[in-house]
């Protein structure tokens, strides 16, 4: 099996873990304090989006590396 594929399958299954736990903290929080359930959601969203974000740059950096 290609270390790329490896590598790359890593990125992907931490980004999506990374995900998946400020979700759930997400949920928790708002389950928690309705009240600030709009603040936790936008952070929520953002903070995904950079978790995303770095996940796809590390897709990227271990394709070009693995050529």
């Amino acid at each position: 099996m290609d270390l790329t594929a490896i590598s790359t399958a890593l990125v992907v299954i931490g980004a999506s873990y990374g995900i998946g736990k400020i979700g759930s903290s997400a949920m928790d929080a708002m389950a928690r304090q309705p009240e600030a359930s709009k603040t936790i959601q936008t952070t929520a969203i953002v903070v995904a989006a950079l978790v995303e974000g770095v996940a796809l740059f590390g897709v990227v950096v271990t394709l070009l590396l693995g050529n």
